[in-house]
């Protein structure tokens, strides 16, 4: 999965100034929130998210793919995926099918509309 597989075509909201925004785009704030979520659920522990992250953004760094951008919430998704697949609680095949059936849920859905995963 990818960050635009999240929001594709999302921009980010230049309403407020950058200081008042400490997401660039939606889907970072939805990151950071899966993840604080599956912590609380006891999915996994500070200690093990911490050193999954960072070696996640150790291996994106020595592959020159920081840049400054989306790359760092890039790798919490990328760390997240690795976490859920070790630890059993979603393999690769559940995640490309969740990342089908939301695509297709917000390319089904009405502009303004709010998207809704069927299930």
């Amino acid at each position: 999965m990818t960050a635009s597989d999240l929001t594709p075509g999302a921009s980010s909201d230049t309403s407020r100034p950058a200081v008042d925004r400490p997401f660039t785009h939606p889907w970072h704030a939805e990151v950071f929130a899966l993840v604080i979520s599956l912590h609380d659920a006891g999915l996994f522990s500070w200690q093990d998210w911490a050193d999954m992250l960072a070696h996640k953004l150790a291996t994106d760094a020595n592959a020159g793919n920081l840049d400054g951008g989306d790359d760092y919430y890039s790798a919490w998704l990328a760390a997240l995926e690795a976490l859920l697949k070790g630890r059993d609680v979603a393999g690769a095949p559940e995640i490309e099918q969740m990342v089908a059936d939301w695509r297709r849920a917000y390319l089904e859905t009405p502009h303004g509309a709010p998207v809704r995963l069927a299930r």
